[in-house]
C-alpha cells in the first residue's frame, strides 16, 4: 500500500502518512525503530495516532503536503503508549490534545490520560485498551468500509499477528497475546506499529 493511502467512507478517512519499520541485530537487540503514523479525520475531528520519530519527519510532512492538511489542523494526537519511537514529533501538532490511557510511568508533557477499556473519540473511532506489550498500551479502532484497527505495539509486525507471538518487548505476554486476539477478533485490516497495513482473515 503506497502512502498517502485513503480509505474513505461515511466521511471517514484514513491516511498513512510514514510507514514505520524494525531493524534487529542477530542478538535481538534493535538497531532502528520508527513507528507508523497514521491520520484519522472522522466526525469532523482531525486525528493522528502515533507521531512518529523524528527521522520519520520528512515523510509525514510530505505526506501531510499531498493531502492537503496542516499539522496545525490537527486537533487530537492518540498516543498507542509512550515509547520514544511513538511520540517523537508531538511538538508538530501545537494545537492539539494529546491523549494517552493511564499505566505509564512516562511523563509527557501536556499529554491528557484516560481510563478505561474503550474510549469513544468520535463516532465511528475508539481508543481501546491492549495492554500487553506495556500497561498503557491502547489501540485505535476505526469503523469505516472495514474495521481498521491502529495497533501500536500491540501488533508491532504483521509476523506477531500471524504466528500469535506476543511483542518481544513486553510486560505481559500473556495479556499481549490476549491483545492480539481483541484485535483479531474486530479487525479487516491491522495497522501495525512497524510496518505496512495488512489484511486479516476475518
Amino acid at each position: 500500500m503506497k502512502y498517502p493511502s485513503r480509505v474513505a467512507f461515511l466521511m471517514i478517512q484514513l491516511d498513512i502518512l510514514a510507514v514505520g519499520d524494525l531493524v534487529r541485530a542477530e542478538d535481538g537487540s534493535i538497531l532502528k525503530a520508527d513507528s507508523t503514523s497514521v491520520l484519522v479525520r472522522a466526525g469532523g475531528r482531525t486525528i493522528v495516532v502515533d507521531p512518529s520519530t523524528k527521522y520519520m519527519r520528512p515523510a509525514v510532512k510530505t505526506s501531510f503536503r499531498q493531502i492537503g492538511v496542516f499539522p496545525k489542523d490537527v486537533d487530537t494526537v492518540i498516543l498507542t503508549h509512550s515509547h520514544r519511537d511513538h511520540i517523537e514529533n508531538l511538538d508538530l501538532y501545537q494545537n492539539a490534545e494529546v491523549l494517552i490511557h493511564s499505566g505509564s510511568d512516562a511523563e509527557i508533557a501536556g499529554a491528557k490520560a484516560v481510563d478505561g477499556g474503550e474510549i469513544k473519540i468520535c463516532p465511528g473511532v475508539r481508543m481501546v485498551h491492549t495492554p500487553g506489550h506495556c500497561p498503557e498500551h491502547c489501540s485505535v479502532f476505526v469503523d469505516s468500509d472495514r474495521h481498521y484497527a491502529i495497533a501500536g505495539d500491540a501488533v508491532p509486525l504483521e509476523d506477531n499477528f500471524r504466528r500469535m507471538i506476543p511483542p518481544r518487548l513486553n510486560t505481559d505476554p500473556s495479556l499481549a497475546l490476549q491483545s492480539i486476539k481483541n484485535i483479531g477478533d474486530y479487525a479487516d485490516v491491522v495497522i501495525p506499529g512497524h510496518g505496512f497495513p495488512f489484511m486479516t482473515d476475518r
